[in-house]
């Protein structure tokens, strides 16, 4: 109930703090002088204001559909990001500074002898965290930033300062986490919904890695004078992940099985505890709901998120072999390509014998074309109940960060430096596959290079052992929010381009039994559809421009191949808006805007 209690108490927190810390832009409104006594003065008072802070974590819907604009997603609109000209330093970006504002405005008032100096200093240690968190988050967007470690006054000439250097941004966020870990008291929270030691050092990894490859891919371009540092923050992301495995308090989630135990993460009303770090919780008798089954279920809300072929291409069989070594993958019909397949894949996509419920009759629910764009319909943040559909009704749990990124940053960060053992494999990736019921490759590293991975997503990767822990990552934390600046921290932008297709239709004008339960469900056709058509089945054209197949009347599902998708590499960060700009001329723009 913490972060319950947290998010109900917000609006309270911020009304005390727009007391203290006014303002919406570093430049335009600084923080003025305040008496902060009555909230610095108590160890409830200090709470009630750290409550604020959470608001630099992801939203909810951040998370669950936060990858509409990734390699793996077919969505309904191109993202004016990716349309040549579209998107300018004239379109707003998330350029706010308030947040930074108001933690550096605690830190400057935290002190005195009414609370314990053990309180102010956990205190100051979740502080610390969250502008490390804040900071990762401009550093990635923007690349270099102002670093700001003090509310301003209006007079004060830092207001129009330029940038500084990412090292030094960067190496200031590397000191507010370890300032975190070793000050924040709380040790371990039943709730899953507190910053504790566990989460700071989570984090740190995420951040770490993040760097660590940044710097690596995008050696002599965004990153150039960084290279020779990037091992030592792929170092810092190890030793942040392993402190968390050796501490003992999380494990992976097995008590539904092989075929449950993945979704029960995204579905359960309460996150199964043992793999949750952080969690957003959610309460009907709150009103505190969230919309997953909406945006997953229908056909105008949302962006209508469908995984592309290639990304299920790359689920491995269930004897750790890959999908692509089958002789004829390229033409297998959906029917048949997800049979012996890795067990997430039917706990992230309507495959088989999936049904919903509604009314308490258990119905078959095939991927349903008023839904999906591809034919591979996500389930992953969903639950069954078909009466949750149409509204901001979900009130299942949605995880901020899990015990399986931990080892995933401990897998990715050992393989980039090379010291990944065998050991470490079946802690990590082993595990994971074993969870998701796989037989084979489980405690062994891999010795050869998958060519589906190199030729369709990593060309320039040669380690199989980077390459599957790319692989895992990818499958593991599908709609989770972080692919993109996956894709963007191991510079492959290109990705971006690669074509929205679906899976694979035999021939136009044949009824399709997705599910194989006797019932047809879709029929493509070219032009006219038949003249008595199925009750129940979906009649789709696929003589347009929008929905087409590769080959004509047959061949892969082709979504939107006639808009224009455009990787620069300018868009490895965003531009600064030139309202900002106007106001600080100092920034200066990032390159290519």
């Amino acid at each position: 109930m913490a972060m319950i209690n947290r998010i109900v108490s917000r609006s309270a927190a911020l009304g005390c703090l727009c007391v203290l810390a006014a303002g919406c832009d570093l430049e335009q409104n600084p923080v003025s002088a305040t008496d902060a006594t009555s909230v610095f003065g108590t160890e409830a008072g200090l709470e009630l204001y750290s409550n604020s802070f959470y608001e630099v974590l992801p939203e909810a819907e951040d998370i669950y559909h936060g990858d509409t604009m990734t390699d793996y997603a077919a969505v309904r609109g191109v993202s004016e990001f990716l349309r040549p000209g579209a998107y300018s330093p004239t379109s707003r970006g998330s350029w706010s500074w308030d947040a930074l504002r108001n933690i550096n405005f605690f830190l400057l008032h935290n002190e005195g002898p009414e609370v314990p100096q053990p309180v102010r200093d956990h205190y100051n240690g979740l502080a610390r965290f969250y502008r490390a968190v804040f900071y990762f988050d401009k550093v990635k967007t923007y690349g270099d930033v102002p670093w700001i470690d003090r509310p301003l006054d209006l007079d004060d000439e830092q207001q129009f300062a330029g940038r500084d250097s990412r090292e030094m941004v960067m190496d200031h966020v590397l000191e507010d986490l370890d300032h975190a870990i070793a000050n924040i008291s709380l040790e371990t929270d039943a709730s899953r919904t507190r910053i504790t030691k566990d989460v700071a050092l989570a984090w740190k990894s995420r951040i770490a890695l993040f760097e660590g490859t940044f710097r690596k891919y995008h050696a002599g371009g965004l990153a150039a004078g960084l290279e020779d540092t990037a091992d030592f923050w792929l170092q810092q992301a190890a030793d942040a992940a392993e402190q968390v495995m050796a501490r003992g308090t999380f494990t992976l989630h097995q008590g539904g099985g092989e075929n449950n135990s993945y979704r029960e993460l995204f579905s359960s009303e309460m996150a199964p505890a043992s793999e949750t770090l952080l969690v957003y919780p959610h309460d009907v008798n709150l009103g505190i709901r969230h919309r997953a089954n909406w945006v997953y279920t229908s056909a105008t809300t949302g962006a209508g998120f469908s995984f592309v072929r290639p990304f299920i291409h790359t689920y491995l069989n269930i004897d750790g072999t890959p999908f692509t070594d089958r002789p004829g993958y390229e033409t297998t019909t959906f029917m048949e390509e997800v049979v012996g397949r890795d067990k997430r894949l039917q706990q992230t996509i309507r495959l088989g014998d999936f049904t919903r419920v509604s009314a308490g009759v258990e119905i078959p629910s095939p991927p349903l074309f008023s839904q999906t764009l591809t034919g591979y319909h996500p389930i992953k943040w969903t639950v069954d109940d078909i009466g949750v559909d149409a509204g901001n009704n979900n009130t299942n749990d949605i995880p901020i960060f899990r015990y399986a990124e931990v080892l995933l940053n401990y897998a990715e960060a050992k393989a980039e430096l090379g010291t990944l053992t065998a050991a470490d494999w079946a802690q990590t990736i082993g595990a994971l596959r074993a969870r998701a019921g796989i037989t084979g490759g489980l405690t062994s590293l891999p010795s050869r290079a998958d060519p589906y991975l190199q030729s369709t997503y990593f060309p320039d990767v040669t380690d199989p052992v980077i390459l599957e822990v790319r692989r895992e990552r990818g499958v593991e934390l599908a709609t989770e929010g972080l692919r993109f600046y996956d894709i963007v921290r191991w510079k492959r932008g290109e990705l971006m381009e690669m074509p929205w297709r679906g899976f694979y239709v035999p021939s136009v004008d044949e009824h399709l039994d997705l599910n194989e339960d006797g019932t047809p469900d879709v029929y493509f056709h070219l032009d006219d559809a038949p003249a008595d058509p199925i009750q129940g089945v979906f009649y789709l054209d696929v003589s347009g421009d929008q929905r087409t197949l590769s080959e004509g009347s047959y061949g892969e599902l082709e979504w939107m191949k006639n808009v224009r998708r455009v990787w620069e590499d300018k868009l490895y960060l965003y531009p600064i808006a030139e309202a900002d700009l106007a106001v600080n001329p100092g920034l200066e723009q990032n390159p290519g805007w």
